[in-house]
């Protein structure tokens, strides 16, 4: 099955982490190319380049400010991303309070096994030893 362009959808787009990253620095304002490129540490060429695929996709607008382009974040490609990953939400939230179950009786479960196997966890038994020595 041949891979889908990096220019079909949001999804696509978002799965190079390089461009995720530029989303990110999108997220606080519009940036210059040469901002994003101080800022990501990489070569001009390549932040253009994912540039180039956010905008096809609509991920990122563009506009002139005089000899400059600035790029700005367009949220609204995303809504398909965030409503699919909602879907993840419930089961995640379910395997959250399990495991906080489980920890809490694990925590319990504790003291119960250090009074059975005769440890304790503060300073007791130092006590009775002195108390069946004097």
């Amino acid at each position: 099955m041949a891979r889908a362009a990096t220019t079909t959808d949001a999804f696509n787009a978002v799965a190079e982490p390089r461009r995720r990253q530029i989303l990110d620095l999108l997220t606080h304002g519009e940036l210059a190319v040469n901002d994003i490129v101080e800022r990501m540490g990489v070569a001009q060429p390549l932040v253009s380049k994912h540039l180039k695929v956010l905008r096809e996709v609509g991920l990122v607008d563009v506009r002139d400010d005089g000899r400059r382009r600035l790029y700005r974040l367009n949220p609204v490609p995303l809504k398909p991303i965030h409503e699919w990953v909602r879907g993840f939400e419930q089961l995640w939230s379910e395997r959250f309070d399990r495991m906080d179950v489980v920890l809490t009786e694990l925590m319990d479960a504790e003291p119960m096994e250090a009074e059975r196997d005769g440890r304790d966890d503060g300073g007791d038994a130092a006590q009775r030893d002195r108390d069946a020595a004097g």
